[in-house]
């Protein structure tokens, strides 16, 4: 944090529908086989850099470097500390094929015997504490990357409703943050990033098109 300029921009999302299209698709797979919601935080990520790619790139001091496939580094705590395995090409990649991945990535993370290869040159990071129970929090960006998300854990409350004729209803709802190196993506670029990545979690049918 001391040598990136960054600063933090925070959304609240509502899961209800991604909370459903998962116990449908679960459903119809085996236990080792079930997504979870990290990997369609994962796949949204990847497709919002479609609508703002700044976003997928990295400060190299004299140059910016964007990339054109989204490699997304996912952080995972092992004993010897943290490590963060990287999901190759994740914006062309269906929610089963990642989800398989990470789980495999994971696995191999905490047996120590993950190659140097499956955690080197990612272009975006997710952190996800939400299974610690952590409402919100701001992850340290992973230099060269430009961003990282950090996602808290879902929740229930109350909120204002979409019915004309009820004025509150409970929603299933998750913070997540988005650091930003300054340098390579400014206040308004990540926004419209959040709000490309919010609609693909709001409106999960729309990862599958």
């Amino acid at each position: 944090k001391r040598t990136v300029p960054h600063y933090t921009l925070t959304v609240e999302l509502q899961l209800d529908d991604l909370m459903a299209m998962r116990s449908r698709l679960n459903a119809q797979l085996g236990d080792e086989e079930k997504l979870s919601v990290n990997d369609f935080i994962i796949k949204a990520s990847a497709l919002a850099m479609r609508h703002r790619p700044e976003v997928n790139s990295a400060w190299h001091d004299s140059f910016i470097r964007q990339y054109r496939n989204v490699d997304v580094s996912v952080a995972v705590s092992v004993p010897e500390g943290l490590v963060t395995p990287v999901v190759r090409n994740a914006e062309a990649k269906g929610l089963s094929s990642i989800s398989q991945e990470v789980r495999a990535l994971a696995t191999d993370a905490r047996k120590g015997s993950l190659a140097p290869e499956a955690y080197a040159n990612g272009t975006f990071t997710i952190s996800n504490l939400g299974m610690f129970g952590v409402n919100q929090f701001s992850a340290i960006i992973n230099p060269p990357q430009a961003c990282i998300l950090a996602v808290g854990t879902a929740q229930r409350k109350i909120v204002p409703s979409s019915d004309p004729e009820k004025e509150f209803e409970t929603a299933t709802t998750m913070r997540v943050t988005l650091s930003c190196d300054h340098r390579v993506v400014d206040g308004a670029v990540g926004a419209q990033w959040l709000g490309a990545f919010k609609g693909f979690v709001e409106d999960p049918t729309s990862m599958l098109l």
